[in-house]
């Protein structure tokens, strides 16, 4: 955490590598922190690289989120609030929607190629707004002088909710005269540790989330997905269903943060993920994180085509017959993981920087 704590430290400038800002908030929970800093530590030898933060109204007094912060400290990167004028060959904001509670963007941006990577879904399942796009889109605009302005979802399924909205009745018109949308989705950085799946897997199921209502399914869903008879449920990040303990004693409830990532890996051979009919996933970060545990994922199939063949995507009514033809079939159980930490490899470090030199730093700006 020392490089939240010091003072400024110098950014890292390769001797003729191009540039590259990146305007983030450092307080985001989950998993535009965990993307963000395997992003940093991806193309710390491939581009000079400044880091700048912002403070923005989302988050109160909170403090950094610790993995990114022991990640610029590890690079030896500083974190630069504040500065007056944000210049690069290329500047990177991650998600924008950071700015939803603010009036203005008080920093000036100055860059060949500005480009915003949509974590959030710009739309809700129904059509609803995902947040204040038009506000948070209108920020970024009037603060920056770029060539080229970049939309640059982070996966399929976000790419439709951006085009969207393009499209839609939302405040719209002038966004969609200057923002580009990037049609290969950016590239989130799935850079686990990969631990062989049990080969006698147990009915223990488990979910992971940060708290937050749009994270959680109805109540009726949890109990269908955590039913009395398994071994265990436990679910990290129950801050809001306490209330519900003394009716589901088989419940295993923790608060978002109070038990190690680890250890809750190690006590589930499910991972069941489901959230708000109202709310999807734009990535589903926690999906790769359980893949490369050596854990059997379920979840909606959206969430899972991220992920190739190797995630299992199923209703929460067909949840129940999953995990017990997974059990009843050891051998099958063990393939379906290998097959899904497989495919985490189009997601290495590797990949991102070959991703990011097509299109990012090649010579004349980003590729359409």
């Amino acid at each position: 955490m020392r490089a939240m704590a010091g003072g400024m430290k110098p950014a890292l400038r390769p001797e003729g590598k191009p540039q590259i800002a990146y305007v983030i908030e450092p307080r985001f929970s989950g998993g535009t922190s965990a993307a963000v800093a395997a992003e940093l530590r991806s193309l710390a030898s491939h581009a000079g690289i400044a880091v700048h933060g912002v403070r923005s109204r989302m988050f109160g007094k909170a403090e950094p989120a610790a993995h990114l912060a022991d990640t610029l400290d590890d690079l030896g990167l500083g974190l630069e609030f504040d500065a007056p004028v944000i210049a690069a060959d290329l500047v990177i904001v991650h998600n924008p929607s950071f700015l939803k509670f603010d009036e203005s963007f008080r920093q000036r941006i100055i860059a060949r190629d500005l480009v915003l990577v949509a974590h959030e879904n710009f739309l809700r399942p129904g059509g609803g707004e995902g947040f204040d796009v038009g506000h948070c889109l209108h920020l970024l605009d009037a603060a920056s002088l770029a060539q080229r302005k970049w939309i640059a979802p982070i996966s399929e399924y976000n790419h439709e909710t951006v085009t969207g909205w393009m499209k839609s009745g939302h405040d719209c018109t002038n966004a969609a005269n200057t923002w580009r949308i990037k049609e290969e989705p950016w590239f989130n950085v799935c850079d686990f540790p990969q631990q062989k799946p049990s080969p006698a897997p147990a009915d223990r199921r488990g979910r992971i989330s940060r708290a937050g209502a749009e994270k959680f399914p109805p109540l009726d869903v949890l109990e269908t997905c955590f039913p009395p008879h398994a071994q265990r449920n436990l679910i990290l990040g129950a801050d809001m269903l306490k209330g519900e303990a003394g009716l589901h004693p088989h419940w295993e409830l923790h608060d978002f943060g109070t038990l190690d990532v680890a250890q809750f890996y190690a006590g589930i051979d499910f991972l069941v993920h489901f959230v708000s009919p109202v709310w999807r996933e734009s990535f589903g970060r926690v999906l790769a994180e359980a893949t490369a545990a050596g854990k059997l994922v379920l979840s909606d199939p959206q969430t899972a085509a991220n992920f190739g063949p190797g995630i299992v995507g199923v209703s929460s009514d067909e949840v129940e017959q999953t995990i017990r033809y997974y059990l009843e079939h050891p051998k099958k159980y063990v393939s379906q993981v290998e097959l899904a930490q497989d495919t985490l490899l189009r997601y290495s470090p590797e990949r991102f920087v070959e991703f990011f030199q097509r299109f990012a730093l090649a010579r004349g700006g980003m590729g359409a």
